[in-house]
C-alpha cells in the first residue's frame, strides 16, 4: 500500500496511487454501466453549445445549482451579530446543521446556533412542546442575553405562530417575561438569505422599538448586509469611519464574532452589536445600509420610525465608496478628511500603474444582487467588460438597475443580466461566450473545470480556500485587495500559457 503509519497520504494523492486508480478502473468497469467514452464526450459537447443553451435557458420546472441560500442561513447570521445572541431555529436539527456548517467552513470559526429538534410527531401535532422546551434549554445550558428565533421550511409548512408560541414558552417559565426573543417567520422554500437577514434584523428592531418611545437625535445606524468577507469589511467601514470622526452604531457586528482569538479561552460569544445599543438606536437621526436587497424591510420600519434612510449597493471601488463617505459627510455634518482623499489617490494610482492588463477583460459575475452590481461597476471603473451578470436572488427591479448601470459606461456595452438563473445557466453561458474571468464563490470551481474561465472568488461562500473574510472587499483599501486579485488571476493565466520550454516561453517574462 502507498501509505503507512510512518507516512500518511493525504486523499488527493492517495487515490492517485496505482492501487487505488486500479480499484476505480474495476469498479466504474464492473457495476456504473456507465455510457461508452465517446458517447460521455459526444454528449458533453453538445450541452456547451448553443443548441443546448436554448433549452437550458428555457427551462422553467428545475433548479440546478442556484447561486443562493435559503432564508434561515441569513437570520442565523444576523441573529449572530449581536451581544450574546444565541440563533434558535424552530425546525429539524439537519436545517440547523446546514446553516452552522455553511458558516464555520466559510469563516473557519465555531458557528453557534440551536435547534427546536422538530420531528414527525412536531410535523403532526405542531412544535409547541418543542419551543417550550427548547428556549428553556437554551437559556440554561447556554447562557445567552437573547435568543433570536427563526423557522425552517417544517415549521411554516404546518403554519406554527413563533409570536403565540415564545408568548406560551415565557408563561410556562421557559424564559423571564422580560427576556428578549426577537423573531422571523422565514419560510426557506421562498426568497433566499438576504431576506431571511432583512427579516431577522427587522424582528430585532422591534423587539426594542415597538414599544419604546422616539426621542429624535444625532447617531448614525449602519446595517452591514450578509457579506461573506465581512470581517474585514466591518473593520474597514469602521475604520474609514473613525478617520472621519462619525460615531456609529452598526446593527449586527460580526466582525468578532467569526474572527475569535487562540488564546486558551473558548468564546462561544465575542463582540456583537451591545443590547443597550440597540434600543438606544431608535433614537438615531438616520440607518443607512450597505446592502439595499438586504434590508428593503428593515429600512421601510426604520423610515417608519421617523427615520431618514439611505441604502447602497456594496460599496466597492472608487464611485462606491464615494458614495458612502459623502453620504456619511452629509449625514455627520463632517468633512471628508485629507487622509481618506490620499487614499483615493493612492488607489487611481494603482489602476492607471495595471491599466494596460486590466482594460477589455471580459467577466462574468454571479452572486447576490448588492454584490453583482458593485462588481460590475467596479470592473468597469477598471476599463473591464461585463459580459455575464447573474443572481439567482435577483429581481426585475434589479434587473433595470443593472441595465441602468450598464448603459452608463461604454464598458458595459453587451452585457446580458440573468436575474432568477442558477449555475447551471451560466455554463452554457460561459461555453458559448466565453469570458476571461469568472467572479463568485467557491461553487464556481466546477464552471472553472468544464469552461477553463479562471475563478476569482469574492462572494459567499468561499470554503476551499482560506482568510479571504478577513481582508476587506469595502473602501478604497477594499478594491485594491480586489484588484490585486483579478491581476494575479491574469499573470497566473500568462504564466500558465507561456511556460512550456522552447516552445510558449518566448513570453514567460520576469517583468509584466
Amino acid at each position: 500500500m502507498p501509505q503507512s503509519a510512518d507516512k500518511v497520504l493525504d486523499h488527493a494523492p492517495l487515490f492517485q496511487q496505482p492501487e487505488y486508480t486500479e480499484m476505480l478502473k474495476n469498479k466504474k468497469a464492473k457495476f456504473e454501466c456507465g455510457h461508452p467514452a465517446d458517447m460521455v464526450k459526444e454528449i458533453g459537447d453538445w450541452t456547451k453549445s448553443w443548441e443546448y443553451r436554448e433549452k437550458n435557458l428555457a427551462r422553467e420546472a428545475l433548479t440546478v445549482n442556484p447561486a443562493k441560500a435559503c432564508q434561515p442561513l441569513g437570520a442565523v447570521f444576523a441573529g449572530a451579530g449581536y451581544e450574546k445572541t444565541m440563533s434558535f431555529v424552530h425546525g429539524s436539527q439537519g436545517c440547523v446543521a446546514y446553516y452552522r456548517s455553511h458558516l464555520s467552513r466559510h469563516f473557519k470559526e465555531p458557528s453557534s446556533c440551536v435547534s427546536s429538534s422538530m420531528t414527525e410527531d412536531a410535523a403532526v401535532f405542531g412544535g409547541l412542546i418543542n419551543m417550550v422546551d427548547g428556549l428553556a434549554n437554551t437559556k440554561a445550558l447556554y447562557d445567552p442575553k437573547m435568543i433570536a428565533v427563526s423557522t425552517t421550511c417544517m415549521a411554516e409548512v404546518i403554519g406554527d405562530d413563533l409570536n403565540s408560541f415564545i408568548q406560551q414558552a415565557k408563561e410556562k417559565g421557559s424564559v423571564p417575561q422580560e427576556f428578549d426573543v426577537p423573531f422571523a417567520h422565514t419560510p426557506a422554500f421562498v426568497g433566499s438569505h438576504v431576506d431571511g437577514y432583512d427579516n431577522m434584523q427587522k424582528g430585532i428592531l422591534q423587539n426594542f422599538w415597538d414599544k419604546a418611545e422616539r426621542t429624535p437625535g444625532e447617531g448614525i445606524n449602519i446595517i452591514p448586509g450578509f457579506d461573506g468577507f465581512a470581517v474585514g469589511n466591518i473593520r474597514e467601514m469602521k475604520r474609514l469611519l473613525a478617520e472621519m470622526g462619525v460615531e456609529a452604531t452598526v446593527l449586527s457586528d460580526v466582525s468578532d464574532v467569526y474572527d475569535t482569538p487562540s488564546d486558551g479561552e473558548f468564546r462561544m460569544y465575542s463582540g456583537g452589536t451591545r443590547l443597550e445599543d440597540v434600543a438606544a438606536a431608535l433614537n438615531a437621526k438616520a440607518t443607512v445600509s450597505m446592502q439595499e436587497y438586504c434590508t428593503k424591510k428593515t429600512l421601510e420600519y426604520c423610515a417608519e420610525k421617523g427615520q431618514e434612510t439611505a441604502a447602497f449597493h456594496y460599496p466597492m471601488g472608487v464611485q462606491g465608496t464615494d458614495e458612502f463617505l459623502m453620504k456619511m459627510s452629509a449625514l455627520a455634518g463632517v468633512e471628508i478628511p485629507e487622509s481618506l482623499r490620499l487614499e483615493r489617490g493612492r488607489l487611481i494610482d494603482a489602476l492607471a500603474d495595471s491599466q494596460s492588463w486590466l482594460h477589455g477583460k471580459s467577466y462574468a459575475i454571479y452572486g447576490d444582487p448588492d454584490f453583482v452590481y458593485a462588481m460590475a461597476r467596479f470592473v468597469m471603473e477598471m476599463g473591464g467588460e461585463p459580459k455575464h451578470c447573474l443572481a439567482t436572488n435577483g429581481n426585475k427591479d434589479w434587473a433595470k438597475k443593472m441595465a441602468a448601470l450598464l448603459a452608463s459606461s461604454p464598458f458595459g456595452a453587451g452585457c446580458q443580466v440573468w436575474a432568477g438563473k442558477d449555475l447551471w445557466h451560466m455554463r452554457s453561458l460561459l461555453a458559448t461566450e466565453p469570458v476571461d474571468m469568472l467572479i463568485g464563490n467557491s461553487y464556481g470551481k466546477y464552471l472553472e473545470r468544464d469552461t477553463g474561465t479562471p475563478l476569482i472568488r469574492l462572494m459567499f461562500p468561499i470554503f476551499d480556500r482560506h482568510h479571504h473574510h478577513r481582508y476587506p472587499t469595502w473602501g478604497y483599501q477594499g478594491a485594491l485587495n480586489v484588484m490585486v486579485k483579478i491581476l494575479d488571476t491574469i499573470f497566473d493565466k500568462l504564466d500558465d500559457d507561456t511556460i512550456v520550454p522552447g516552445e510558449t516561453d518566448y513570453s514567460y517574462d520576469l517583468t509584466r
